[in-house]
């Protein structure tokens, strides 16, 4: 694994981060362990994950781990009594799941399960932790690229947009209390979940994208950890693309590139 960088105003902050245990949780529990923030990681196994465990070694912060399934009231009750003594100040809302059935393909099933997760876990982590969080405190929802457009994996993409509305209804909700709230929409990230994908998939992100390339994990952890920190004790309510220039660009760099190719131009 990549050494991470920590960030400044995160020392002795506690954070839950769920789905911690793979892809984009791998890297936002590592950097914000680097920037010396306590760190309860949170995941399906029962038991922290030995490379996790050998990632965080001679880290300035500290590693806890609790089982949870987030989509289940009662884990989520366990996990608020556990951080209940810590001092909590910080929820990183990661877990989530793909699914890329299209709209006439759905099976109830399938559509319950991806929102129990995507959209239903996140609502009930805030539920259970929001009233032990103390002034100055952040939370930080995870969304996608699909939030913010039309994809056609319709139960990812319908949940990923719920929560859109959910970190804005705890944006404003919260907010007297000196809590934030605010919602990250990553592009195509290089996780063990994307790799799943079609390699035509990364092909096309390439080429819409105006950086040219896909992301690294560890550019999504730094602006989650930046959200997280007294670095962005004013932002509140905002959705961060990172998506190097993806749904900015609303498809014109490939338009673009095009016309270059059918000019001679390089």
């Amino acid at each position: 694994m990549t050494v991470p960088v920590g960030l400044p105003g995160l020392t002795d902050k506690t954070v839950v981060v769920t789905g911690a245990l793979g892809g984009q949780g791998v890297a936002q529990t590592l950097v914000l362990l680097a920037s010396g923030a306590h760190v309860v990681a949170t995941d399906l196994a029962s038991s922290i994950t030995d490379d996790l465990t050998a990632a965080a070694e001679g880290l300035p912060g500290t590693l806890l781990y609790q089982q949870l399934d987030v989509g289940s009231i009662d884990d989520w009750a366990r996990v608020a009594d556990f951080t209940l003594p810590l001092g909590l100040t910080g929820l990183v809302n990661n877990a989530g799941i793909p699914l890329r059935a299209r709209l006439g393909d759905i099976h109830l099933d399938d559509w319950d399960r991806v929102m129990r997760i995507n959209l239903t876990g996140p609502m009930l982590g805030i539920q259970a932790l929001a009233p032990q969080l103390r002034e100055g405190s952040s939370i930080v929802n995870v969304g996608s690229l699909a939030a913010l457009n039309a994809h056609h994996t319709v139960a990812y993409t319908a949940s990923k947009w719920g929560l859109r509305g959910l970190t804005h209804v705890a944006a404003t909700e919260f907010g007297g209390r000196g809590i934030r709230t605010n919602i990250v929409h990553p592009g195509y990230v290089e996780t063990a979940m994307m790799a799943a994908a079609p390699e035509i998939m990364a092909e096309t992100q390439r080429a819409l994208t105006p950086l040219g390339r896909t992301a690294q994990p560890a550019e999504v952890a730094a602006v989650v950890a930046f959200l997280l920190s007294d670095l962005s004790s004013y932002i509140n309510g905002a959705e961060i693309p990172i998506d190097g220039g993806f749904s900015s660009s609303g498809g014109v760099k490939y338009m673009s590139d095009t016309i270059r190719r059918s000019q001679g131009q390089s």
